[in-house]
């Protein structure tokens, strides 16, 4: 047996990845589905295009990809995936309502959503499944 296999919380990052990888993919598909989306709107306060929700379903992807490798993916893709959220949350506060890399559609209500979406994840990426946490190191 694996040491992943005996360490659950190891397994908690993996476990997590495939939830958080499940409500994009569930997100970004439903986008697609009339009247879940209105004049592009995502239920009536997040903006949505197509390439916004493409960019959900291959978020959902990788985080079920990384997931499958190991704790160790499945970390490095939260704490990535958190300062991309982070940064793209920065961008659409500055844009407002509109359009962020040209691309993605962006309102008030999407850069506070990935904002959570980024401290959520870069929570999961620093202290789930740590033998110790920073704050309980001891130096040397």
């Amino acid at each position: 047996m694996n040491s992943h296999a005996q360490n659950p919380r190891l397994a908690l990052i993996r476990v997590l990845g495939f939830v958080m990888g499940s409500a994009f993919l569930l997100g970004g598909i439903l986008a697609f589905v009339p009247g879940v989306t209105k004049d592009g709107m995502y239920f009536g306060l997040f903006m949505v295009n197509t390439p916004h929700n493409i960019m959900h379903i291959v978020s959902g992807t990788m985080f079920y990809l990384a997931s499958a490798a190991g704790p160790k993916p499945a970390r490095l893709w939260f704490l990535l995936f958190g300062a991309f959220y982070g940064a793209l949350a920065l961008m659409g506060l500055f844009v407002g309502d509109g359009l962020i890399f040209g691309l993605i559609m962006n309102s008030p209500f999407d850069s506070w959503g990935h904002m959570g979406l980024a401290v959520i994840m870069l929570s999961v990426a620093l202290f789930v499944g740590k033998e110790k946490s920073w704050c309980q190191r001891r130096p040397a």
